[in-house]
């Protein structure tokens, strides 16, 4: 077995590592799509026209009621059909296939700013209106408002649970093995069905997600701690 782990030639340690990495690619990449959307959704949500709310609350619908797996493939296959209607309308032939890094990460990261939009809709409405009206008050400009005071304290309050969503894209990136990227749960399925060894490797990628887990789990609470003592560190004695 520790053969079949190794990083020789008869050995699939090599693709196991690279596919974690990919999968922690992925995920750092959806992650970062999710928030930049997601951020557009809360504001959506929480702005004073009703057409706004009402777009922000269909993205969430359809996002979070369609099964990931099938918006994984609406993208990859109808994203590849268009992109080649497109390119046989200025003389391209063939099918173009769309990348499926790419499609993976931009999937997953529309999902995960749906509930993203939730995260950061609840840890704005968190914040104590006073503290937005002292500021106006003092003839503080909107700018500043949202760099020193909306910012840092959304952040604060969203970090728990852009944890879960994190955790959530993590577990949802196994799904993009069916555009053939080859990720971690993947490259478990390669190394299981060329060794017969179905149980041990399945078992290793495991294990594998689950240290992602524990380490994204302990960088998130000493990121949280330390936003802790640095909002506490400002806070008027």
């Amino acid at each position: 077995m520790l053969t079949l782990l190794g990083f020789s030639e008869q050995g699939w340690g090599g693709l196991l590592v690279t596919a974690a990495l990919t999968t922690l690619g992925l995920t750092v990449v959806a992650l970062l799509t999710g928030a930049v959307v997601g951020a557009g959704v809360a504001a959506a949500k929480l702005s004073h026209r009703r057409l706004w709310r009402m777009v922000g609350e269909a993205y969430s619908i359809i996002f979070r009621g369609i099964p990931e797996l099938l918006i994984i493939y609406l993208f990859y296959f109808g994203g590849s059909g268009m992109i080649t209607q497109i390119g046989h309308w200025f003389g391209a032939e063939g099918f173009i296939e769309m990348p499926p890094f790419l499609i993976g990460a931009l999937a997953i990261g529309l999902i995960s700013a749906s509930y993203q939009g939730e995260v950061y809709r609840a840890a704005r409405l968190a914040i104590h209106p006073g503290e937005l009206e002292a500021a106006r008050a003092i003839g503080m400009p909107g700018w500043r408002i949202f760099q020193h005071i909306l910012m840092p304290q959304i952040i604060r309050f969203a970090l728990p649970g852009l944890s879960n969503v994190w955790q959530m894209s993590l577990k949802d990136s196994a799904l993009v093995s069916v555009t053939g990227i080859v990720e971690l749960m993947r490259a478990s399925q390669m190394a299981a069905g060329s060794t017969r060894q179905y149980m041990a490797f399945y078992l290793i990628g495991a294990v594998c997600y689950l240290i992602l887990t524990v380490m994204s789990n302990t960088a998130f609470a000493r990121f949280e701690k330390r936003l802790g003592r640095a909002h506490h560190r400002r806070m008027p004695v």
